[in-house]
């Protein structure tokens, strides 16, 4: 039974530490696909009036608003892309097959704000740009619904009858089973009739802390809302999402979860060890007359001791390793079926994902145990080897 507690001791530590970094894991997942210091800027209806224009105005981003932004925040901005999305745009055709996909017009800096993984071809570049190509990169759904185990690389597509050559295939880690399809966002505004419309703004900065990026999105909002004449407290006109200071504050939870997993880990190990120690002492108890015969027979103090904290190394050892092996292997089976689920269904990825155990702070908490079995049968092995053979002989 104390061999039972130690294992188990283990064992709840590699399923506590297991767990938390499957659900950290899960969480990371989530912000994958994009850059962690990037910022989501789009527009909303203006809620107070201002400089007489009436509330309820709806703001409208166009080319003018990326190239003030580029201009002014050029030391804070390491990438910037406008982003026109096309609602209704038709459907999208490759001979007899055909889908409603989303459709995105973007500009080459997008792939470090949105981060996919290019499987096929290219992503988009700034010749698309200068020359108003029309060119599109699928995501990997999209591929596999219009061409199936075709190679689409320089094949046409037809975008409400507007043929565009498929430049690249891609997928995106954070959500695989997007169906999206990219082209060149000036060629999206004219082909598509959008003016210098723009649907929303990307930006991804050269902030390292949360309290700079808070910066840099307080000074790009009041930027676009004194540009669209836009009241100083009007908040909500503007809305900006920070996947930094949400990633960091999504980090701050995981670490209190890892201290929580700890202690409670910590605390069922001493548990086994507080076991180990009792069932020393009862053995001493029990083996007085054995180690009252050693004695007499001309045993050392030393060798009692030694006996004693042998078995008390074997059980704590032995014990520690099983719980490490059961512990292991249970979290490698799990991490396997969720890869074969993930397979078929891509959004567990995003809650619960290869939940792993660091082997080094797995071994290291086995040989703390070992060592913290050698002191705890330490006392009763002292005790043992102030046995007198007399006493002893006389125990019942």
């Amino acid at each position: 039974m104390t061999g039972f507690s130690v294992a188990w001791g283990i064992f709840m530590l590699i399923l506590l530490l297991g767990s938390g970094n499957g659900l950290q894991h899960g969480m990371e997942n989530n912000f994958r696909g994009t850059a962690k210091n990037a910022l989501w800027i789009w527009s909303r209806q203006t809620q107070v009036s201002y400089e007489g224009l009436q509330a309820g105005r709806r703001i409208q981003f166009t080319n003018e608003d990326y190239n003030h932004l580029v201009n002014m925040f050029y030391d804070d901005i390491s990438n910037i892309s406008g982003r026109f999305r096309l609602w209704g745009s038709g459907t999208v055709t490759y001979k007899d097959q055909y889908g409603d996909y989303d459709l995105e017009g973007v500009r080459p800096e997008f792939q470090h704000i949105q981060i996919v993984d290019m499987l096929q071809g290219r992503y988009l570049n700034q010749m698309d740009m200068n020359e108003h190509r029309k060119v599109a990169i699928l995501s990997l759904p999209v591929k596999k619904a219009l061409f199936r185990d075709e190679d689409p690389i320089g094949k046409y597509i037809r975008i409400s009858k507007v043929p565009f050559m498929v430049v690249g295939i891609f997928e995106n880690p954070e959500r695989r089973d997007d169906e999206k399809i990219y082209i060149p966002v000036n060629t999206a505004q004219r082909v598509f009739n959008g003016s210098n419309q723009l649907s929303e703004l990307a930006i991804s900065t050269n902030a390292l802390t949360v309290a700079e990026n808070k910066r840099i999105e307080e000074a790009v909002r009041t930027t676009l809302m004194k540009r669209h004449r836009v009241a100083p407290d009007d908040k909500q006109a503007i809305g900006i999402w920070n996947t930094l200071e949400h990633f960091k504050q999504a980090q701050g939870v995981f670490s209190g979860i890892r201290l929580f997993v700890w202690v409670i880990g910590i605390m069922t190990i001493i548990a086994g060890i507080v076991g180990v120690s009792n069932i020393m002492i009862i053995l001493v108890k029990e083996r007085t007359k054995e180690i009252g015969i050693r004695k007499a027979i001309g045993a050392t103090p030393w060798s009692v001791i030694r006996l004693v904290l042998s078995e008390s190394v074997f059980i704590t050892s032995v014990s520690g390793f099983l719980g490490l092996v059961f512990g292991m292997g249970l979290l490698s089976a799990v991490s396997m079926v969720l890869q074969t689920v993930a397979e078929n269904s891509p959004n567990v990825e995003n809650i619960f994902y290869n939940p792993t155990a660091n082997v080094s702070v797995v071994v290291s908490a086995l040989v703390v145990l070992i060592v913290a079995g050698l002191i705890a049968g330490f006392v009763p092995a002292r005790k043992a080897a102030g046995i007198k053979p007399i006493e002893a002989l006389h125990d019942e």
